[in-house]
């Protein structure tokens, strides 16, 4: 099985995180992965998107054009790869941001308030990882343990304190999808 997977929002969402957390648990667990950055011109508050492709083969190319899945954290992104996703393909998209619902019936569709879920937490700044775990759980693609233990990886040191928070936000994502 492949995910082809495109993950999209503002410069300074943790869009980048997260596509390296999911990077990071993939390798972890055996499968075979690329995380392909892309900015936008103004970095923090830009356009940011990266891809991600987990296979149990080998991926031919990190260049992905129609996604089996995308998660989305603002209205822009949303526009820009509800299109692109394949037929039957995974939307996940933050409803905290995004102002209307998605448009195909073609798709599986999940809401996930992940600032809303973030605030709640008491930082906003793990609206990424409350949106990670909701694509985690609807997915399968790494068990959500093998994605907490890559905090440690994408985390700096000095951010360590911030795991149990991350791994709370994490489940929270994951809790919407069961």
């Amino acid at each position: 099985m492949m995910h082809e997977i495109i993950m999209a929002g503002f410069g300074g969402q943790g869009v980048m995180s997260m596509g390296q957390m999911l990077t990071y648990a993939a390798m972890n667990h055996g499968k075979q992965t690329s995380w392909l950055p892309s900015y936008g011109p103004e970095m923090r508050g830009g356009t940011a998107n990266c891809t991600v492709v987990v296979s149990d083969s080998v991926i031919g190319s990190p260049v992905v054009d129609n996604p089996t899945s995308c998660v989305v954290m603002n209205r822009p992104s949303l526009d820009k790869f509800e299109p692109l996703l394949n037929d039957g393909g995974l939307l996940i998209f933050n409803s905290s941001l995004i102002d209307r619902k998605p448009g195909r019936d073609d798709i599986r569709s999940i809401a996930v308030p992940a600032n809303d879920i973030a605030n709640e937490l008491g930082n906003s700044r793990v609206a990424n990882m409350v949106a990670l775990g909701a694509f985690v759980q609807a997915t399968q693609v790494v068990p959500l343990d093998v994605v907490k233990e890559a905090l440690k990886k994408v985390l700096p040191p000095h951010r360590h304190n911030l795991i149990p928070l991350n791994e709370e936000a994490l489940d929270r994502g994951a809790a919407l999808v069961k």
